[in-house]
């Protein structure tokens, strides 16, 4: 059995959503389509998702809410529309969006989150209708009824373990092919909860991992994982063949928006192979995800890039000798619900890296102001505007220069580092520099490693 996940692109019109049905039909294998909301339909249009948030953000401002819920009805309504689906599913659609805007706003975060997954929801209800519509036997499958059981913070929830064997037993004598909506779940006390953006690569992996899928399939819009951003280098050409599960994950971390980077961990624990294909160019066989892979020694797999960073930098002297110095640091920033990137440090000081959407200027005085009484450092400095620069390769473990190769071609284009961290098991580092710096720096390392 295949499962195989669509993304928005896949699904930002009626045309798109044809060519969904075509290739699911081309094969008998692929029983289970999880879809994304509907993306943009060209680069000047705004993808279902944003349009929701906005019709979120006016709900809860207690603002007229008219003109942003007919923009959202309006794209499910073409598609409709244009495949000759009928009224129905369209006033269906109408329904669930004006019942989830009436909903408590108590929490604002769970009703942004309810609102949010509506995307992905109707979107799943408007393809089966539409591969009914072609004489094919599919249905809609709710999360809720499976056993997406999800927990944690509203836009950021994480899968309930107990889930797998809930999701196993529903899958588990089924017919015909299963639409399931991605991105969302449900908590034990019955609100919605999303993943992070990009989330239907998350729910399409754990539902291969569920029913322990011969491979999961991520159809998106370009041909394979290419080694660089296309944007930032016009010039890459060839894509990559076969990756391991470690590669993506550190690429997707930091910055390859092509998968989740998150959706790793479900496929790696049933070791279910990935293929990330494109939609529009179904005959290509794309990029095969798997456990190893053979490698030649002294290559780079790929370099990525992401911007959004800060730096706490604590200083204090004979650190090294306080015994106990970074737990408390870390217990300071699980206590105030911080989750840490990267911990470079030296034997007088220590940086923390982390995410600069999740530390607001007021969170930061915060840790600061502890940071300061229960450390008692010597300094505290927290810098922001960072980006990181990720090169990964399974070739170069134990393969002497290249990192060297990485900041000579930084200092030969004048970018200055300002930390730089590598992983024990060497087939990636990491390097630190300023966000203003990141699209030059990666230029100047895929001429390196690639030129």
């Amino acid at each position: 059995m295949k499962v195989c996940k669509f993304g928005g692109s896949s699904l930002a019109d009626a045309r798109q959503l044809t060519k969904v049905i075509d290739i699911v039909l081309a094969d008998p294998q692929r029983r289970i389509v999880v879809v994304s909301a509907p993306g943009k339909r060209n680069g000047s249009d705004t993808k279902v998702t944003d349009l929701l948030i906005g019709l979120a953000e006016t709900a809860l401002a207690n603002e007229n809410t008219d003109a942003k819920l007919a923009a959202v009805l309006e794209r499910y309504t073409s598609i409709a529309k244009d495949l000759s689906l009928g009224d129905e599913i369209v006033r269906e659609i109408e329904e669930d969006l004006k019942e989830r805007l009436a909903s408590s706003r108590e929490d604002p975060g769970v009703f942004m989150d309810m609102l949010k997954a509506a995307g992905e929801d109707n979107s799943a209800k408007l393809a089966a209708v539409a591969f009914a519509a072609r004489g094919v036997k599919a249905r809609y499958v709710s999360p809720r009824e499976t056993g997406m059981m999800l927990e944690g913070e509203s836009g950021n929830a994480q899968l309930v373990e107990e889930s797998y064997r809930k999701l196993s037993r529903a899958f588990s004598d089924f017919e015909g092919i299963a639409i399931y909506p991605g991105f969302f779940g449900y908590r034990k006390d019955g609100t919605v909860a999303t993943f992070p953006r990009g989330g239907s690569d998350i729910t399409g992996s754990i539902l291969a991992a569920a029913v322990r899928a011969d491979v999961y399939e991520n159809f998106t819009d370009v041909d394979n994982v290419y080694p660089v951003d296309p944007r930032i280098v016009p010039e890459v050409k060839e894509g990559i063949d076969t990756m391991t599960y470690r590669e993506m994950r550190e690429l997707a971390y930091a910055g390859f928006g092509v998968f989740n980077d998150e959706a790793i961990r479900p496929a790696v624990m049933a070791r279910v192979p990935i293929n990330v294909r494109n939609t529009n160019r179904p005959s290509e066989p794309g990029t095969m995800i798997v456990q190893s892979r053979r490698v030649i020694p002294g290559t780079v797999t790929g370099i990525a890039a992401a911007d959004g960073f800060c730096n706490i930098i604590i200083d204090k002297y004979c650190m090294n000798r306080l015994v106990g110095f970074t737990h408390k640091l870390l217990d300071i920033l699980q206590e105030e619900g911080i989750a840490y990137e990267h911990i470079p440090s030296g034997i007088d000081s220590i940086s923390v890296v982390i995410r600069a959407d999740r530390f607001s200027k007021a969170v930061e005085n915060r840790v600061v102001a502890r940071i300061k009484r229960e450390l008692n450092p010597d300094s505290v400095l927290v810098t922001r505007d960072y980006a990181v620069l990720m090169v990964v390769g399974e070739g170069m473990a134990f393969s002497a220069g290249m990192l060297a190769k990485a900041t000579g071609a930084l200092a030969a284009h004048g970018i200055n580092i300002s930390m730089v961290n590598q992983g024990a098991s060497e087939f990636s580092f990491m390097i630190s520099i300023k966000s203003a710096d990141r699209e030059r720096a990666v230029r100047a390392l895929y001429k390196a490693y690639f030129g």
